[in-house]
């Protein structure tokens, strides 16, 4: 048998296997370790590609759903304008009636006012424990005076709430007799119109007529809505030219394709002769649509006859001008009329046969048709109304004009219809922004003004957003707002359109109108709705400058405002200075940009203020759109750099710090002293209900 050597040599060759078997070990962790990775690579690998697979394959899915719902979009308005004249006769219905306003009131809601203030119950005012006899003498004492501190509190508050509910019962007792005279007086004259019609007024007739086309929801996105009419009360007829959509109302696309190959899109193009032919059935059924519209609305047989010519306008291929020709005539009594089944009708075999009129052979090539009449061989004055060149606001017609307020909202991307003529809460386009995240219902108000409108207007709108639940409302005027109604709005749903910026707003979106007879672009500083005084001299000439840069800590955004007052009065609305007043009448107080190291800044012409202000009162209130659950907890560190007309800083002013709870805060005011000099007095006054509390003490109407 063998043994085991025990000398130094057989120690050094177990030592020798014991390395090598360490190394071996070694190697094969490091091939396991290799190999590991390996197949971690080899997996990850596999995932990328299947990933990028995957990603190509939803990719390609992506663009074909975008080419599909493309396509879907062309048959759906293919189908729109296939079925116009039959979804037209089921649209409801356009009458004197609808014009008229129910007698619905918004019943008083005093809101927490109506809550009586709980009063204190003595069971709760305990006297705390005492050792001493007389100790729980005073503890009882202690008791009764805070149980009688508290009831005088709450009898006080309690009366104050009694007051205020009276106050404001009797301010919504007047508003509510002025709306219902408003309501009783614009019936008065819907029974005028009625009458008028059944009379046969000329005017009212071409009015009433125009608006039943105006006010028609049967009419798809994008036709045109212009007339020229007149009446012949004689033979009650009515004679009028209204335009018809052009060629390109119809796809030029039938479909569009995605291509894989090269990663793009391709409209598949609609056959001409398809085309050609949807394009005159669409001009057939607008005429017949439109004849239906007038003698349905017609209650009052003010209408035996109507004389129908069908433009189109854009550029003549001849000529390179722009005009318009006619591409339809028909001329139809009611008892013909009457009698069609217009809903199974062939458009173009009705007006060219059963109805003996005129439809040009090829409207897409301009060829036009002669008028089976026109207004002007009426002999009675011709009425022009919708789309012409620049129409006046203040004068259009009053359903044109919501008209054109909803055309403007489907314009920006939003579906806007005008609601009926009753029934509406006053409202009078419906609009929807489509956004899943910042869109929602809205509801518009349109006030055709010359003068101010009223902060009552725009508290109503409010109150008819809340109860209907809607997300925001907006009110369109032609004139303008003062700073109450601005006030009133700041912080909640309402967005307000002045004339000015009503008219931009058009132009910007390829829409016509202007604001009275004149020429004068609506970027004018000038008034367009009133004759305007010459401006008044301003301060820049004759007067010294000041510029006060305010700075403050904490992150919440903030307006700072300045009020020009007399005692603790504004001199009136125009001389409070804020966001959208950016600046008095004389310009001695304007919002500037801030300089560096400030976050808002007012330049201040003490010397040029009116003798009868005697302080300038600078404000500041938490921004409710930017910051809606912000207060001023975190202003801080606030001051008021006063700088010369050069910039050099003269002094800094310290002013209060914001306290919770609070959102607007008076930082200040610089008062008028002997001899016209002028001292800064530290404010401090704060106030929870924001700007619109703050400026009411100062009396501003925001009611």
């Amino acid at each position: 048998m063998g043994r085991r050597s025990g000398g130094l040599i057989g120690v050094w060759a177990e030592q020798q296997r014991v390395a090598q078997r360490q190394r071996e070990g070694q190697h094969q962790a490091v091939l396991r370790q290799q190999r590991d990775a390996e197949r971690v690579q080899r997996a990850y690998e596999r995932d990328v590609a299947r990933m990028q697979r995957e990603q190509k394959a939803a990719y390609r899915q992506q663009r074909e759903a975008d080419a599909l719902r493309r396509t879907q979009e062309l048959d759906a308005r293919v189908q729109e304008l296939e079925g116009l004249l039959a979804a037209g006769c089921r649209a409801p219905a356009f009458s004197v009636d609808t014009l008229r306003r129910a007698e619905d009131i918004e019943p008083f809601s005093p809101g927490p006012l109506g809550q009586p203030v709980p009063m204190p119950d003595q069971r709760f005012y305990q006297p705390e424990a005492a050792w001493t006899a007389s100790g729980r003498a005073q503890a009882e004492r202690d008791a009764r005076a805070r149980f009688e501190r508290d009831w005088y509190a709450a009898q006080a508050a309690e009366a104050r709430r009694v007051e205020q509910l009276a106050a404001y019962r009797q301010a919504y007792d007047t508003w509510a007799a002025e709306r219902l005279a408003e309501i009783r007086a614009h019936n008065r004259g819907v029974a005028g119109t009625e009458a008028a019609l059944g009379g046969g007024d000329p005017e009212t007739v071409v009015e009433f007529f125009s608006a039943v086309l105006f006010a028609s929801t049967a009419w798809p996105e994008g036709f045109p809505r212009e007339v020229s009419a007149a009446y012949e009360p004689a033979r009650r007829r009515l004679v009028l030219d209204w335009d018809l959509p052009g060629y390109d109302v119809v796809p030029e696309a039938k479909g569009v394709k995605y291509l894989p190959s090269t990663d793009q899109e391709k409209d598949v193009p609609r056959p001409v002769t398809q085309r050609r032919a949807l394009y005159r059935d669409v001009l057939a059924q607008s005429v017949l649509l439109a004849l239906h519209e007038l003698f349905r609305a017609d209650r009052s047989g003010a209408l035996e006859a109507v004389t129908l010519n069908g433009y189109v306008g854009g550029v003549d291929p001849a000529t390179g001008l722009a005009g318009r020709v006619c591409v339809a005539s028909a001329a139809v009594g009611r008892d013909v009329f009457e009698r069609l089944n217009l809903e199974f009708v062939g458009a173009v075999e009705c007006v060219t046969g059963a109805l003996g009129g005129r439809l040009s052979a090829k409207p897409d090539e301009r060829v036009a048709v002669a008028p089976l009449g026109t207004p002007e061989q009426v002999g009675a004055e011709v009425v022009v109304q919708g789309d012409g060149d620049e129409p006046d606001l203040l004068a259009m017609d009053p359903i044109a004009f919501e008209g054109l307020v909803a055309q403007l909202f489907r314009a920006r991307g939003l579906q806007a219809v005008t609601t009926q003529r009753s029934n509406d809460g006053g409202v009078d386009v419906e609009a929807l922004d489509p956004d899943p995240i910042s869109g929602g219902s809205i509801l518009v108000q349109v006030k055709r003004y010359r003068n101010t409108v009223p902060p009552s207007a725009v508290r109503d709108l409010f109150g008819t957003v809340q109860s209907a639940g809607a997300n925001k409302g907006v009110l369109v005027t032609t004139s303008g707002f003062g700073p109450g109604s601005y006030t009133f709005a700041n912080g909640k749903p309402l967005t307000l359109i002045s004339g000015i910026e009503l008219v931009d707003l058009l132009h910007q979106h390829g829409l016509r109108g202007r604001l009275g007879p004149g020429t004068a672009p609506a970027s004018s500083p000038a008034s367009p709705v009133a004759p305007v005084a010459p401006a008044a001299p301003t301060a820049e000439a004759d007067a010294d400058f000041n510029l006060l840069g305010m700075d403050w800590a904490g992150s919440a955004a903030l307006d700072v405002c300045a009020l020009v007052c007399s005692g603790q009065r504004v001199l009136g609305d125009e001389w409070f200075v804020f966001f959208n007043n950016p600046a008095t009448p004389d310009g001695s107080v304007a919002m500037v940009a801030a300089p560096p190291g400030d976050r808002a800044a007012v330049r201040v012409g003490f010397d040029a203020l009116p003798p009868s202000a005697d302080r300038l009162v600078l404000v500041a209130a938490v921004d409710p759109e930017v910051n809606p659950d912000a207060d001023l907890g975190g202003f801080t560190d606030a001051g008021i750099r006063l700088r010369d007309d050069s910039g050099a800083e003269l002094d800094r002013l310290v002013v209060s710090d914001g306290r919770p709870g609070e959102t607007a805060l008076v930082l200040g005011s610089f008062r008028r002293r002997a001899g016209d000099d002028w001292d800064f007095v530290l404010g401090g006054k704060g106030y929870g209900g924001g700007l619109e509390e703050l400026v009411g003490d100062f009396g501003i109407d925001v009611e």
